[in-house]
C-alpha cells in the first residue's frame, strides 16, 4: 500500500494545480510609513484629457488608492506653465497629466517641451505590448521605447537665416546621450530585458549621431550581460511593421523616438492603449505613452467615448514609481480582464462603450 502511495505522492506535490503552492507571494517589505498617502499632481489638459484624467481619480477612489490628487488647469494655448503648477510638481515630485494641445505654427512653444526642460525630465519611456484579447496582426510584441526628452530637433532653436530659409538646430551632446543610454540600461538589467537596440541616422548625421552611438557603445561595455545592436532609423520603422518581436528596449534620440513610439503603439493595438511617462531625477510625470492625436477631438468629447485603458495603465507606472506595487498590479490586471472580456470596449478598440462604461468594468473587475 505504502509503495502505491509513493507516485501518487509525487504526482500530487509536482503538479502546478496542487494546493501547496502559495496563492499570495510577498512583492516587498515596506518601511514604516510606506502606506502613507502620496500627494500627486493632476493637469487635466486640453479635449478628451479631463475625461481621461477624471476615470484615473475615479478608479483610484473606488480602490482606495494610497494617493490624492491637486488639480490644477494648464491648457495648450497659455505662453508658460504657470509658476504654481511647477512649484506643486517639484513638491510632489509625480505628475498625472492628460494631453496638451500644441499650436501649429505661429511662435507659440510647445508646454510640454517646455515642463520636460523646467523639470528636466530626460528619459520618456512608452511601454509598446500586445493586450490578452486585443486581436493585431503582430503577436509577442513588447517593446519599450526610451527616448532622449531634452534636446535634438526638440531644442527648439530655429531662425530665418534671410526671407524664404530658416535654419533649424540639432543639438546632440555628450552628456545627454551618455544618462539616456545609461538609463536604458539600467531598465533593462533591473527589469530581466535582455537586448537594447540604439536607433540613429549616423551614416547621414555622422557627427550628432554619431556623438549618441559613442555614447551608448561605451556605456554598453558596463552590461556585458545585455546584448547590444544599433539599427538605422529607416530601417527600424520597416523591420517594426514587418518583425516587432525581434525588438525589446529600444534607445533613441528626441525625434527619432517620438516616431518610434508611435509606430510601435500603432503595432501593438493603437495610442489609446500604450502607457508611458516621462521621469528625470527628482520628477516624473505620467501620461499617455504614445501621441495624443486625440486630444482635439470634439466628436469622442462630446459622446463621451474616449479610450481611458492608456492613462489607466500609465496611472498603474506612477503607483510602481511610488512603491505601492500591489495597488499597481490589481489595477493592471483590472484592466487587462476587462480588455480580454471584450464586452466593454471603446471604439478604438471595435466597441461602442463610452469612458464611463470602461471605467465602472474596471472597477468591477479589480479583487
Amino acid at each position: 500500500m505504502a509503495r502505491r502511495s509513493v507516485p501518487i505522492l509525487r504526482q500530487l506535490l509536482t503538479s502546478p494545480s496542487t494546493n501547496l503552492t502559495p496563492t499570495r507571494s510577498v512583492t516587498y517589505m515596506p518601511r514604516p510609513g510606506d502606506g502613507a498617502p502620496r500627494a500627486v499632481t493632476v493637469i487635466p489638459g486640453d479635449g478628451i484629457g479631463p475625461l481621461v484624467t477624471g476615470a484615473v481619480e475615479h478608479v483610484m477612489a473606488a480602490m482606495h488608492a494610497p494617493v490624492y490628487f491637486e488639480r490644477y488647469e494648464v491648457h495648450g494655448d497659455m505662453k508658460r506653465i504657470p509658476q504654481e503648477v511647477i512649484d506643486s510638481i517639484k513638491k510632489n515630485k509625480v505628475c498625472l497629466k492628460g494631453g496638451l494641445a500644441t499650436p501649429m505654427g505661429g511662435g507659440v512653444s510647445s508646454l510640454n517641451v517646455q515642463m520636460r526642460r523646467e523639470l528636466d525630465l530626460y528619459a520618456s519611456l512608452v511601454h509598446c505590448f500586445n493586450l490578452p484579447g486585443l486581436h493585431t496582426k503582430h503577436d509577442n510584441v513588447d517593446i519599450v521605447v526610451i527616448r532622449e526628452n531634452t534636446e535634438g530637433e526638440y531644442a527648439g532653436l530655429e531662425h530665418e537665416v534671410v526671407p524664404g530659409v530658416v535654419e533649424s538646430l540639432k543639438v546632440i551632446t555628450k552628456f545627454c546621450s551618455e544618462r539616456i543610454a545609461k538609463y536604458a540600461f539600467e531598465y533593462a538589467y533591473l527589469n530581466n530585458r535582455k537586448k537594447v537596440t540604439a536607433v540613429h541616422k549616423a551614416n547621414i548625421m555622422k557627427l550628432a549621431d554619431g556623438l549618441f552611438l559613442e555614447s551608448c557603445r561605451e556605456v554598453a561595455t558596463k552590461y556585458p550581460g545585455i546584448k547590444y545592436n544599433e539599427i538605422i532609423v529607416d530601417n527600424c520603422c520597416m523591420q517594426l511593421v514587418s518583425k516587432p518581436e525581434q525588438f525589446d528596449v529600444m534607445v533613441t534620440p528626441n525625434l527619432y523616438g517620438n516616431l518610434v513610439a508611435n509606430t510601435a503603439a500603432g503595432i501593438a493595438g493603437g495610442t489609446g492603449v500604450m502607457p508611458g511617462g516621462n521621469v528625470g531625477a527628482d520628477h516624473a510625470v505620467f501620461e499617455q505613452g504614445a501621441s495624443a492625436g486625440n486630444v482635439g477631438n470634439e466628436r469622442q468629447l462630446e459622446q463621451k467615448r474616449a479610450n481611458p485603458v492608456a492613462l489607466l495603465l500609465s496611472s498603474a507606472m506612477m503607483l510602481r514609481h511610488l512603491q505601492f506595487p500591489s495597488f499597481a498590479d490589481r489595477l493592471e490586471t483590472a484592466v487587462k480582464r476587462v480588455i480580454l472580456d471584450g464586452e466593454y470596449r471603446t471604439k478604438d478598440l471595435g466597441g461602442t462603450s463610452t469612458t464611463q462604461e470602461v471605467v465602472d468594468a474596471v472597477i468591477a473587475a479589480i479583487d
